[in-house]
Formats: C-alpha cells, sequence, structure tokens
C-alpha cells in the first residue's frame, strides 16, 4: 500500500494569467511588471493626488511591440492607459481606481531616428524626453521651440497627446503647430504610418491632427516627424 505524500508547504505558484501571458510574449518578461512595488510609480501622478490599478505594466520598444500589446489588450478586453513621463498635473496619464488596465509605458521608445537639417526636420520616437529633442536639434544646430519646465522628464508623445504649449507658445505656437506627421497604433493593432516631413500637403484630411491633444483615446502616438 502506496503512501500518499503530504502536500508541499509554502507559496504555490499560481498560474500566470493569459493576459499577462501575451505581454510577455509581445515585450520579453522583463518589460512586464505586475509586483506592485515595480507598478507603483505608474499608478500615481506627479502630483500624488490620484492612484488607480492596473493588472499589469507594459513596455514596448518597437512600433510593432506596441501594436502587439494593443492587439492583447483588445482580445482580453482591458483597457489601455498610455503613459509617457508621467508628468501631467491633471491625472490624465493615470489608470482608474477600478476596472482592468493596462499602463502602456512609451518610455523604452526613445530613439531620434533622423535629421533633416535641409528641411528642418526631426523624426523621433514617442517616448524621448522633450530634453533629448532639444538636444538633439541644438546639435544639428537648429531649435525645437517647445519649452516647459518638465522637458527633462516628459515625453514627446505625451506632449503631442497633450498638445502642450509651454513657455514660447505665442511665437511658436501649441505643440499641434510644430508637428508635420505622426506614426499611430490604432486600437484594431494596425499601424497608420502618417510621418512626413511635407510643409504644403493639401492632400486631403490631415489625420495628424485628430490624434493630437486626443489624450491617447484614439491610438498610441509611437512617433511624430517635428518642425525645427
Amino acid at each position: 500500500m502506496r503512501q500518499r505524500r503530504a502536500a508541499p508547504t509554502g507559496l504555490r505558484h499560481l498560474p500566470t494569467p493569459p493576459l499577462i501571458s501575451e505581454l510577455a510574449c509581445a515585450v520579453g518578461t522583463g518589460n512586464v511588471l505586475t509586483a506592485p512595488d515595480d507598478m507603483a510609480p505608474f499608478l500615481t501622478d506627479w502630483r500624488k493626488r490620484f492612484t488607480g490599478r492596473a493588472d499589469a505594466v507594459a513596455m514596448p520598444a518597437t512600433t510593432q511591440q506596441t501594436a502587439a500589446v494593443v492587439l492583447a489588450c483588445c482580445r482580453h478586453q482591458a483597457a489601455i492607459v498610455t503613459q509617457g513621463g508621467n508628468t501631467g498635473l491633471c491625472g490624465g496619464a493615470t489608470p482608474a481606481p477600478e476596472g482592468r488596465s493596462v499602463v502602456l509605458s512609451t518610455r523604452r521608445m526613445n530613439r531620434v531616428r533622423g535629421i533633416d537639417p535641409e528641411n528642418d526636420t526631426i523624426t523621433v520616437e514617442a517616448g524621448c524626453t522633450l530634453q533629448a529633442v532639444r538636444d538633439a536639434a541644438e546639435q544639428a544646430g537648429r531649435l525645437f521651440p517647445l519649452s516647459l519646465a518638465a522637458q527633462g522628464s516628459c515625453t514627446i508623445g505625451g506632449n503631442l497627446a497633450t498638445n502642450a504649449g509651454g513657455t514660447q507658445v505665442l511665437r511658436y505656437g501649441n505643440t499641434r503647430d510644430l508637428a508635420l506627421g505622426l506614426e499611430v497604433v490604432l486600437p484594431s493593432g494596425e499601424v497608420w504610418d502618417g510621418l512626413r516631413g511635407l510643409r504644403k500637403d493639401n492632400s486631403g484630411y490631415d489625420l495628424k491632427q485628430a490624434f493630437i491633444g486626443s489624450e491617447g483615446t484614439l491610438g498610441v502616438i509611437t512617433a511624430a516627424t517635428l518642425k525645427l
């Protein structure tokens, strides 16, 4: 007669939820945060007035990874809260305290894709800090005129999503006036490639303007071509 083995003591490893598994496949296990301490900085706004809940924080590094995150959230009916530098003052980048959501952080998408000094344009990813864009422009002998107090930590994606004005808005306009083209991941997971540096563009609808100032409600901005 066989003896029954005693049940193991201590903590059991619970199976990983399907959504978290898909996010890990999309961006890599190390780029999906689920531990409360790891997620805490992403769940509270800059002024510490609002704190929300999230199933995970996903940090894609490419447009394709961002699209995969969006598709995974759609399949599992999880809300997406896109977050750049988390420097906003109105809680717009903070998830709700109830409900299922995923914070999509663009911080790893921080490359300067190219500078065109002859056309006075720069193409950058959404996670580039405003200071990094200004520094890259200065190195090319140009000026990116958007400037505000949080420029060392706020990101271009957030500037576009909120149509930031900054300290030189009367001379150069809002971020809307400095953007020539965008790359956006749509809620369907498709990528709209509207990156272009054309100054005189009369080719129909100016679709980029629908996303600028939309606070991430229509899609995730992943890159932009900006005026210098």
